[in-house]
């Protein structure tokens, strides 16, 4: 496997290029907070939040701080009536998890990019539906979980789409 050196971040001047990342991490909360309703399943959404974080985490983690990360998973965890603290776990689980193999990421095609989101994806709805359960104390039905897992990983690239897009115009063009 070929690893790649981490091209320096670039200087960010602009306040909206700053606060992009963490803005656009919050719009994705708010989109996975709206449910996808299809007959004869129970009403879910892909994983937007996770989309972001990895986005951002693997392009500008500078712009993505942990501290802004932890509250967003707290409100999200808070409107959704999730366990407090367990969304925002995991969010945080999966910045430390891409950040530490990031440079593997810089400088690849798309594929290789998406084939590392299914990866963190599936352990982190793998982490949820554990977390679950033993909140629970018993077995919830895995399929919810898988759904939400092929939903999230199929919209993927789309939400890379347009975060890539964005970030080239509001963030590296004034960088």
């Amino acid at each position: 496997m070929r690893v790649t050196s981490i091209p320096a971040l670039p200087r960010v001047n602009n306040g909206i290029g700053r606060a992009w990342p963490l803005f656009t991490t919050l719009v994705m909360a708010v989109l996975t907070m709206l449910p996808v309703r299809i007959p004869g399943y129970a009403a879910l959404t892909p994983a937007f939040t996770l989309m972001a974080v990895y986005h951002w985490t693997i392009y500008r983690p500078d712009l993505l701080p942990s501290t802004g990360l932890f509250a967003i998973g707290l409100v999200e965890d808070l409107l959704t009536g999730a366990p407090v603290g367990a969304g925002t776990l995991v969010l945080l689980i999966a910045r430390a998890g891409v950040l530490r193999y990031r440079r593997l990421f810089v400088n690849r095609g798309f594929p290789f990019v998406w084939a590392g989101f299914t990866l963190l994806a599936a352990a982190v709805m793998g982490m949820l539906w554990a977390f679950n359960c033993l909140i629970m104390l018993d077995l919830i039905d895995i399929r919810a979980t898988v759904f939400r897992l092929v939903l999230t990983v199929a919209a993927f690239p789309a939400a890379s789409f347009a975060l890539g897009r964005s970030q080239r115009v509001l963030i590296d063009a004034h960088a």
